[in-house]
């Protein structure tokens, strides 16, 4: 059984900055694409940032050169820093990631971590 497990969320002011860590645990073979996304209140969950195996990364407009994300195969976790954190970055943060394990190939989800920019 795969989990993904998810961690380092939290309350800052505007400008601070968080690193999101999120790591898989199971009967893993592999693991390709890992991801982040966001959900607001109200509003659809979106794609964050995404890194695949040989570490080629994507990132939502909103979030470039604010927001990098990283992995460490070694240890199945990818991490995302976010700095110059902004109110509009308030949301549930859910790791994903694509992974091979004894049932095959299937999309895993995190619980969710919160993170609230406020002054």
């Amino acid at each position: 059984q795969v989990q993904l497990v998810e961690s380092g969320g939290g309350s800052v002011q505007p400008g601070g900055s968080l690193r999101l860590s999120c790591a898989a645990s199971g009967s893993i073979f592999s693991i390709d694409a890992m991801g982040w996304y966001r959900q607001a209140p109200g509003k659809q969950r979106e794609l964050v940032a995404s890194i695949i195996s040989d570490g080629s990364t994507n990132y939502a407009d909103s979030v470039k050169g604010r927001f990098t994300i990283s992995r460490d195969n070694a240890k199945n976790t990818v991490y995302l820093q976010m700095n110059s954190l902004r109110p509009g970055d308030t949301a549930v943060y859910y790791c994903n990631a694509h992974i091979l394990s004894t049932t095959g190939w299937d999309t895993y989800w995190g619980q969710g971590t919160q993170v609230t920019v406020s002054s």
